[in-house]
């Protein structure tokens, strides 16, 4: 990437990034991260455009992470949601699509159920498209700030030993933080139940254990994901029960990780289920700070996808 000049018009995915275009994204989120830190947390740059938080899914975090950006860029916001739209009532992804266009919308920030719907809808679309998540495809912001805030606590990427543990399968961002991290030189380790694992894992360059102790051990981060009942179409293990037996991060579990181990999570926490309440609320936890640098990542995010002409 020539002179570190973000030329994408759209945020889709890390899978398709260059690991110079996941830096520039980082380095970016760094200088906004001093914004928060000021009394008056303004700044005009998105002043005059107007972008359209397209949310076909339910979601606290990363929709008020996105608004919270968008306001702090001075960007104008409107919220759509599928309770309120036309696409309830037979409205195509295209006819949303140049209805948007009609309202000359700078940035669109889609999150669907449906993997690939933010890439339909960039098809159709001169503005930026943003996905906020697509199904169980891709969630390339949280992954974009659970790098970041490795990079933070760590001091780099390159040589780090991050381990996932959970339902791998139906995690978008287990995904996008598999295609980022690998890229940017970290070791990567997945754990779970070996129905909740992809059967093409190892081809993503990661390491794969059912073995809880296994991938605590020796890891820098450990990154627990929530188990996501709601798109799993079939019980893949007996029972949360016995689940949470099997590969719940608690005190006695830590006790086999390296002293300086930080645990991520990327929300809803299901306390007692991934994490036991202690681990959640002490010295480990880095999942405030997630939260934190999320608003800087998809500030820089926004900032740069508005540099770009279409």
């Amino acid at each position: 990437m020539s002179g570190r000049v973000w030329k994408r018009k759209d945020l889709l995915g890390l899978k398709d990034l260059e690991a110079e275009e996941i830096e520039l994204i980082l380095d970016t989120a760094e200088s906004f991260q001093e914004i928060g830190n000021r009394p008056i947390k303004k700044v005009p740059t998105l002043q005059g455009r107007t972008v359209v938080n397209l949310f076909f899914e339910p979601s606290t975090r990363t929709r008020i992470s996105f608004e919270l950006a968008e306001k702090r860029l001075s960007a104008d916001t409107v919220n759509f949601s599928t309770d309120i739209s036309s696409t309830i009532k037979g409205e195509t992804v295209k006819d949303t699509a140049k209805n948007l266009e009609a309202l000359q919308v700078s940035l669109v920030i889609m999150r669907h159920p449906s993997s690939g719907a933010p890439h339909r809808l960039a098809r159709y679309l001169k503005c930026g498209v943003i996905n906020a998540g697509d199904g169980i495809n891709e969630h390339p912001t949280q992954a974009l700030l659970d790098m970041f805030t490795v990079r933070q606590k760590k001091g780099k990427l390159k040589g780090v030993k991050v381990s996932f543990i959970g339902d791998i399968l139906h995690s978008r961002v287990a995904r996008s933080n598999i295609w980022g991290l690998t890229k940017l030189g970290a070791e990567v380790t997945v754990c779970g139940p070996r129905t909740l694992i992809p059967r093409d894992a190892e081809q993503l360059g990661v390491r794969v254990t059912t073995n809880l102790e296994e991938a605590v051990d020796g890891a820098d981060v450990i990154n627990l994901l929530r188990i996501q009942l709601e798109r799993q179409k079939e019980s893949f293990f007996p029972s949360i029960r016995e689940y949470a037996i099997t590969y719940q991060i608690n005190r006695d579990v830590l006790k086999k990780a390296k002293p300086d181990v930080v645990i991520m999570h990327p929300g809803p926490v299901n306390r007692g289920i991934e994490l036991s309440s202690d681990v959640v609320d002490g010295p480990y936890s880095i999942i405030l700070d997630q939260v934190t640098n999320g608003l800087a990542v998809r500030m820089a995010v926004l900032y740069l996808l508005s540099g770009v002409k279409s």
